[in-house]
C-alpha cells in the first residue's frame, strides 16, 4: 500500500468518480490512477469503486470505510509536513479559508489586511461559497478554515468554535412608510413583500423560526445570498430587505433607512471551524484570534481536546462573544 494509492482514491472519491478530471487536477495519467486503483484494491482483497466496463459508477460499503480511513491518513502526512515546516519558518507557509459573501465583504476585510502585514510571507487563499460548500472544504481539507453561521454543526469532523453574535436590520427606502415606526413588529415586516437570504444562508433559518412562531406566514419573494444584491433590489422597489446587520454602510447605503431589527429575531453566531486532526501552525492561532479575540492559543487548544460538541459548548458557556 502506498500513499499515492491513498491519494488517487481519495481524490477519484471527490471528483465525482470522474478519473480524467482527477488526472488533470493531479498532472498525471489516467491510465496511472486506474492501475494504481486496481493493484490497491487486488491488495486489499475488496473493490473501493463499482464499475459498469471502463467506468466508475459508485463507492462500494468497504471503499466509503477505506476512503474515510484514507483521508485520515492523508491528514497526518499534511500535518506533519505542517509541522516541518514550522520549525524550519514559523512565518512562512499558506492559509486558506472558505467563507460566505457576508464574512468576505464585511467582517473579514480588517482582519485580513492586518494579517498579510504581519505575516507577508504566509500566502493566503479565500474560496467562496454556500455554508455547506464550505463546511464540505473545511471537511475534506481543501480549505484550513470554514468561517460560516449556517452548515458548520453538521459536520462531526469539524472542531467549531463561536466567532461573535449579530443580528438583522430592516432596510427601506427613506419614504418607505415603515421608516416612520419607531419600533418594528414582525406584523409590521410581514404587510410588505420581503426580500432576504437564500435559505441556508447568514442566519437565515432565525429569520423562518420568528415568523412561525409568531405564527405569521410572510411574503418572501426574492432571496440571494449577497447583501449587495438584496439592497439592490429594495432599491428598484421590490420589497423590504431583511439582512446582516453588518451589511449595512452608513455611507454606501445612505439612500435606505435601516432599522433595528434585533428584538424581532434570536441572535445568530458565526463560527470557525477546521478539521479535527488539522496541525494549527503559529500564524494560524493568530489569525484565529485576530478575527475573535477570546479564542486564545488555550482556548484553540482546548476545544481541539474536546471529543465531542457538548464538550465544545460547556467550554464557551459564559463566553461573552463580540457583538456585530
Amino acid at each position: 500500500m502506498k500513499l499515492q494509492q491513498l491519494r488517487y482514491i481519495w481524490e477519484v472519491a471527490h471528483h465525482d468518480l470522474n478519473v480524467s478530471a482527477t488526472a488533470q487536477s493531479l498532472y498525471t495519467s489516467q491510465p496511472g490512477i486506474s492501475k494504481q486503483i486496481r493493484l490497491l484494491e487486488d491488495e486489499l482483497g475488496v473493490e473501493i469503486f463499482s464499475r459498469s466496463g471502463k467506468h466508475l459508477t459508485h463507492i462500494t460499503p468497504a471503499g466509503e470505510e477505506i476512503i474515510r480511513v484514507a483521508g485520515e491518513v492523508l491528514s497526518k502526512v499534511e500535518s506533519i509536513k505542517q509541522v516541518a515546516l514550522e520549525f524550519s519558518d514559523e512565518k512562512k507557509g499558506s492559509l486558506a479559508i472558505g467563507t460566505t459573501h457576508t464574512q468576505a465583504r464585511y467582517a473579514l476585510p480588517p482582519v485580513i489586511s492586518d494579517f498579510i502585514q504581519r505575516f507577508p510571507d504566509v500566502s493566503l487563499h479565500m474560496h467562496q461559497g454556500t455554508p455547506m460548500q464550505i463546511s464540505e472544504m473545511a471537511a475534506d481539507g481543501t480549505v484550513d478554515f470554514a468561517i460560516a453561521t449556517e452548515a458548520l454543526s453538521l459536520f462531526n469532523d469539524l472542531v467549531m468554535m463561536p466567532c461573535y453574535r449579530w443580528n438583522r436590520s430592516v432596510v427601506v427606502p427613506k419614504d418607505h412608510p415603515l421608516a416612520k415606526i419607531k419600533q418594528l413588529t414582525l406584523q409590521d415586516v410581514a404587510e410588505y413583500p420581503i426580500v432576504t437570504y437564500v435559505f441556508g444562508f447568514t442566519g437565515r433559518s432565525k429569520l423562518d423560526e420568528a415568523f412561525e412562531n409568531a405564527n405569521i406566514k410572510p411574503k418572501v419573494v426574492f432571496t440571494a445570498a449577497d447583501a449587495d444584491v438584496i439592497k439592490t433590489y429594495v432599491r428598484l422597489g421590490l420589497g423590504v430587505g431583511i439582512v446582516a446587520h453588518m451589511a449595512v454602510d452608513p455611507q454606501i447605503d445612505s439612500d435606505l433607512v435601516a432599522l433595528d431589527a434585533s428584538h424581532l429575531f434570536k441572535p445568530s453566531v458565526t463560527k470557525i471551524g477546521f478539521r479535527r486532526g488539522t496541525y494549527i501552525r503559529g500564524y494560524m492561532y493568530d489569525f484565529i484570534e485576530s478575527f475573535a479575540p477570546h479564542l486564545t492559543r488555550d482556548r484553540i487548544d482546548a476545544a481541539i481536546n474536546c471529543v465531542s460538541k457538548g464538550e465544545v459548548d460547556e467550554l464557551f458557556e459564559g463566553v461573552e462573544l463580540p457583538v456585530y
